[in-house]
């Protein structure tokens, strides 16, 4: 089968024939229709993800969509020519996304949803694993709840906004001004974060009380500011980034607040996530970041 392999951290990628892979027990041979290319692949590559190691020279890619070409034995919840999409390999050594086709454990599958196409189905499982796992299972995000999201019409925020709105939470967005139309269509309220400061939007939109839940997808100075925007003593503040310096302690003490940061551990994650209320996918939307690879599978 043709791969994309990359050799060293940063380098290109070459077109390479490599075996195509065999389904072990409890294996599902996929033939990929569409790969997902997400900020942590290219981190991936350039050897900067210290939490996310790929062993060079490898193929890169953790997302995909497809069709099921072959089962391994045990396999009893997929069958050939089921489409299928997931997170499902490109770190710890295993082979990424972006060949003709990859074996993976079959809990790391879904079946794709007919209403999706495979470019979109694609995009859905790391962003969406991510959102699910701080909103639902860190925040506990539920009815009544006001949520902010950093970069709102993001990859990771707007699928935050979607899950939010779903559990009955009032949402608001930080973003530009050229993307507010975006989470509107979802249902949040816009702010421009280039021309309020956070003292200005807590106060307009809380009275001064902040949010329960603060999901920063920013890192930085965002997620410093995320504390003065979550209520003190209840606000709930998650991060799928980080400061890139020492944890500020006194902040987080002072105010009574909790911390969540993300990190997906197991299939378990994925299972939870694609178990979402199937009523709230049919009324979302896909948002593409970028123009699709004219030359990818159809």
């Amino acid at each position: 089968m043709k791969a994309l392999v990359v050799s060293q951290p940063g380098g290109d990628f070459e077109v390479h024939s490599v075996p195509t892979p065999e389904p072990e027990p409890g294996h599902v041979l996929v033939r990929i229709q569409a790969s997902c290319i997400n900020p942590l692949d290219t981190k991936i590559r350039a050897g900067a993800a210290a939490h996310a190691k790929q062993p060079l020279p490898a193929v890169l890619g953790l997302d995909m969509a497809g069709v099921v070409e072959r089962v391994g034995k045990g396999v009893l919840d997929y069958s050939v020519g089921d489409e299928v999409f997931g997170m499902v390999g490109g770190v710890g050594g295993h082979q990424g996304t972006l060949a003709e086709y990859i074996s993976v454990p079959a809990v790391l599958l879904a079946h794709k949803p007919r209403m999706l196409s495979m470019h979109q189905a694609s995009a859905l499982p790391l962003v969406t694993i991510t959102a699910w796992e701080g909103l639902i299972d860190r925040a506990k995000v539920h009815a009544g709840q006001t949520v902010l999201v950093h970069a709102g019409a993001g990859g990771v925020g707007h699928i935050v906004v979607q899950l939010a709105r779903a559990q009955g939470s009032e949402v608001f967005a930080t973003v530009s001004p050229e993307k507010q139309d975006v989470v509107v269509r979802l249902g949040a309220t816009p702010i421009d974060y280039r021309s309020n400061s956070v003292e200005q939007y807590v106060q307009k939109y809380t009275n001064g009380a902040g949010f329960d839940i603060v999901y920063d997808t920013v890192g930085g100075s965002t997620l410093d500011a995320s504390f003065h925007a979550a209520k003190t003593y209840t606000g709930h503040v998650v991060s799928c980034l980080g400061w890139g310096r020492p944890l500020p302690c006194a902040i987080i003490l002072s105010r009574r607040q909790l911390l969540g940061s993300v990190h997906i551990t197991s299939a378990s994650d994925w299972q939870r996530a694609r178990t979402a209320r199937p009523d709230s996918k049919k009324r979302g939307r896909i948002s593409r970041c970028r123009k699709a690879n004219p030359h990818a599978r159809k």
